[in-house]
């Protein structure tokens, strides 16, 4: 494999600096599947063939030993392999490839790793250095070049404006200015397009389904950084929820496929309001809501309102490549046992919409509720376990309908649902973590996120409903 020009152009800066002894550090940010680690891999082949004979070690490490780097060290002996060198190498201690007298030694940054007493003396290399600790870098890495004065390339992609990654672009871009030596590579994806013309039309086809300011879209292949936190939704970004379409109260027409995000109350709140005296209304099977914001968030009792059970139907679109979701209904049970509305639940999700796909969440005490569920309406629900992970990936979903202009709220019809909806997705908070993953939520001292959780789920719905409808069709959903 040959290197492309902006490849190229790090590969020379880098060999410059270590053939020159100056021992400078520099950060590359590539977009995503951009060839960042095939020129991390060119680069290790080309010094172990250049020291083979007077000898020395090169270092990488990486955030994690399973699987990014044994992945690393499998990438540079396909590479040996490649260029003739099969048969010539041989590999140590499950962590060090050696050829000739030279050495490249792939260690884990994980906090747990024990990597004290190596030394690089060619290179030294920090593999997705945005998710490598500050202080496990200053303090056990980068000494292990100290005595020789190393060059150091930190390779990666933008996060948010802690990571080390970008404490090191900063201080680069600084000395930049000061000596005028480039320090600090970036090639974003329109750069890498130049290049490879399948590779532009595929990140057009993501920016269209994660939307341009999702942002996996804006760190991973614009290479722009995040703030740690803030509003979940914009302002734009709910503007463009909101639909045309009429509210139902059952399905209009044969044939259309629908699909239901549930989410369940804590029982442990509904416990707690029958004992305060505070019951759901006995001629509805909707609770009424606070009227204002002031009630919203205080019940008479001095105590916050209570959590509900939400379900939200949505009509899944399929008539353009990527789905859209129209939401037609929304049902709150607020102070019930969820043993209580399993009857209802049945009724709603079978018998009136019958929905194609069920996402319900499943995270600790609904794990019953979703296991009755499953055994009355079988594999089509969903069971959904909230995790710090899922919850992220959950999140990062609903930006992507969003900012993709494929979720709509039915038009506003002064329910108390629609505004509950349209309360809970403004106050929705996003948390930016240093593992790249997101929280999103309301606080709880502003209100509850059950209508924006159900909504959420129906993401998880629509995933596993248009992939398993596709394989039953000639038309391709995916």
């Amino acid at each position: 494999m040959k290197l492309r020009p902006y490849q190229q152009e790090v590969a020379k800066a880098v060999l410059n600096s270590i053939q020159g002894h100056k021992g400078l550090t520099f950060s590359v940010e590539i977009a995503r599947q951009g060839g960042k680690n095939e020129l991390s891999a060119h680069l290790e082949l080309l010094l172990l063939t250049l020291y083979m004979a007077r000898g020395g070690n090169l270092i990488k490490c990486s955030p994690t030993f399973k699987p990014q780097t044994i992945i690393s060290m499998t990438r540079l002996k396909d590479r040996l392999d490649d260029f003739g060198f099969n048969g010539l190498y041989h590999s140590q201690m499950g962590y060090i490839i050696q050829l000739g007298e030279a050495k490249a030694t792939f260690l884990s940054a994980e906090e747990s790793s024990s990597v004290v007493g190596h030394t690089a003396d060619i290179l030294l290399e920090i593999d997705e250095s945005q998710d490598v600790a500050k202080e496990k870098y200053d303090k056990e890495f980068r000494p292990m070049g100290s005595a020789t004065n190393v060059t150091c390339v930190h390779y990666g992609t933008t996060w948010d404006e802690d990571t080390l990654l970008e404490e090191i672009k900063q201080n680069n871009l600084e000395l930049e200015r000061i000596d005028g030596i480039r320090r600090h590579f970036r090639y974003d994806w329109q750069e890498i397009a130049r290049y490879n013309q399948d590779y532009g039309r595929y990140v057009i086809q993501e920016r269209e389904r994660l939307g341009e300011d999702h942002p996996l879209f804006r760190t991973q292949y614009a290479l722009l950084p995040i703030k740690g936190g803030g509003r979940f939704l914009s302002r734009q970004q709910i503007a463009q929820m909101i639909g045309s379409h009429q509210r139902l109260q059952s399905p209009h027409k044969a044939g259309t496929l629908y699909i239901a995000g549930v989410d369940l109350a804590g029982e442990a709140e509904q416990e707690m309001s029958l004992l305060r005296g505070v019951y759901p209304e006995r001629d509805s099977s909707v609770a009424l809501l606070p009227q204002n914001d002031k009630e919203r968030r205080a019940r008479n009792d001095g105590e916050r309102s209570q959590d509900s059970t939400v379900i939200t139907i949505a009509e899944v679109d399929m008539a353009n490549r990527l789905p859209v979701l129209r939401i037609v209904e929304q049902y709150q049970w607020t102070g019930i046992a969820h043993s209580q509305l399993y009857p209802q639940m049945v009724e709603i999700l079978k018998n009136i919409w019958n929905c194609h796909r069920i996402a319900v969440d499943a995270t600790g005490i609904g794990q019953p509720v979703a296991s009755f569920l499953k055994k009355e309406l079988g594999s089509k629900v969903i069971p959904f376990t909230f995790t710090q992970k899922s919850k992220s990936a959950l999140g990062f979903e609903l930006l992507s309908y969003t900012n993709s202009n494929r979720l709509k709220l039915y038009r506003q019809d002064g329910s108390r649902e629609y505004r509950e909806t349209m309360f809970q997705l403004e106050k929705a908070k996003a948390q930016y973590r240093p593992n790249q993953t997101v929280n999103f939520h309301v606080p709880p001292s502003e209100g509850h996120d059950d209508f924006l959780m159900s909504l959420a789920l129906l993401t998880v719905a629509a995933k596993e409903s248009t992939v398993r409808h596709a394989k039953g069709s000639n038309r391709d959903y995916s």
